[in-house]
């Protein structure tokens, strides 16, 4: 069993930074592969990156902004978000060991990220 917690949303203007962590339990937490998706308001709930063995995929609208890490030894997935833009308000989850698709084992609470223009 893994658990997820995510950490780090907050309001943040535009043009803005800012870096959620996501800290995973479990001893075989580094095995997973790992995303992060978001929610905003009346939307379906959208891919940000995934990273597994393959490699990293960013959705289009993040690229070149937003970057994903992992630091083994806290058991902690990273996303850095910079140039933020309010159209990436939304709660943002984290998820943990990828099935098929979109569909994964393990997710987070989610955080809040707001940005204001």
């Amino acid at each position: 069993q893994v658990q997820l917690v995510e950490s780090g949303g907050g309001l943040v203007q535009a043009g803005g930074s800012l870096r959620l962590s996501c800290a995973g339990s479990g001893r075989t937490f580094n095995s997973y592969s790992m995303a992060w998706f978001r929610q905003a308001p009346g939307k379906e709930r959208e891919l940000v990156v995934s990273w597994s063995g393959g490699g990293t995929n960013y959705a289009d609208s993040v690229k070149g902004r937003f970057t994903i890490s992992r630091d083994n030894a806290k058991n902690t997935v990273y996303l850095q978000m910079n140039s933020l833009k309010p159209e990436d308000t939304a709660v943002y989850y984290c998820a943990a060991g990828r099935l098929r698709g979109n569909n994964y084992q393990y997710w987070g609470q989610g955080t809040q990220v707001t940005v204001s223009s």
